[in-house]
């Protein structure tokens, strides 16, 4: 075991903190409004009793652009344990289908899927996740058949009142920030790196984001709006009518 000191984890989270920036970034100039109108749901915001076009433009951009945050900072989060990982106890990224990392200790060898928080998944992706353990046991065992080897489902925030799995260990929050480093305050030490230039990039951020939720407003306003009130008519047909409805034709302009 070789600790790993906050000055390293400081160095790697400034060098890399951009990448998550940057596709937040990306992921908000990508939009589609049809897109963000057809990946949420439509009967919800009508429930909520949202009226203005800025209204309903707004929820539905900042539901959309939440859970794609929360992905893509699991990325950069997963890529953190494995550098630390890889000081400490010379771990790895893993090749094995749905392993993030592989490192031994005590004799053991340790396969770990790492996600976000402890409510990540559904029952199917749960299964998912146990079959690609048997799996990466069954290719380590037939190699160093005599080594114990232990799958553990790691969560970078949040809580696990029991741990112990039928097939895995689910470790959550301090307990997977020490099982990877050794260290019982790495949880609360990483906190203060990660606010890296977050500032400067957040206010890059929100001016990217005005400009997008007013062209949205404008678009959501002409397609979706009669005399300024929505037409969840058409809405709900954007979103889950069999066949995508198609828009006129526009004129062609004389020349």
């Amino acid at each position: 075991m070789n600790p790993i000191s906050l000055g390293d984890v400081t160095e790697y989270v400034e060098r890399n903190i951009d990448s998550f920036h940057g596709n937040r970034r990306k992921s908000l100039e990508s939009l589609k409004l049809e897109k963000i109108i057809c990946r949420k749901n439509p009967y919800l915001f009508r429930a909520k009793h949202l009226l203005s076009a800025p209204e309903l433009v707004k929820t539905l951009l900042d539901a959309f652009l939440s859970s794609q945050e929360e992905t893509i900072f699991g990325r950069f989060l997963e890529g953190l344990a494995i550098f630390i990982n890889g000081r400490v106890y010379g771990g790895r990224k893993s090749s094995a289908e749905g392993i993030d990392l592989e490192f031994e200790r005590d004799d053991i060898r340790y396969i770990v899927s790492i996600k976000s928080g402890p409510n990540w998944g559904n029952a199917s992706q749960i299964r998912k996740m146990k079959e690609n353990f048997r799996k990466a046991k069954s290719i380590l065992r037939s190699n160093m058949s005599k080594q114990n080897i232990v799958a553990v489902n790691g969560c970078c925030y949040g809580r696990c009142p029991q741990p112990q799995k039928e097939e895995y260990i689910k470790l959550c929050g301090q307990k997977f920030w020490e099982f990877i480093s050794g260290n019982n305050d790495l949880y609360v030490q990483i906190i203060e790196p990660l606010g890296h230039k977050a500032k400067e990039k957040n206010d890059a951020f929100q001016a990217a984001y005005a400009k997008i939720f007013t062209n949205f407003t404008h678009e959501f306003t002409n397609e979706y709006c009669i005399d300024g009130v929505v037409n969840w008519e058409k809405l709900v047909q954007v979103n889950s009518a069999a066949i995508k409805p198609r828009k006129p034709r526009q004129p062609r302009k004389k020349r």
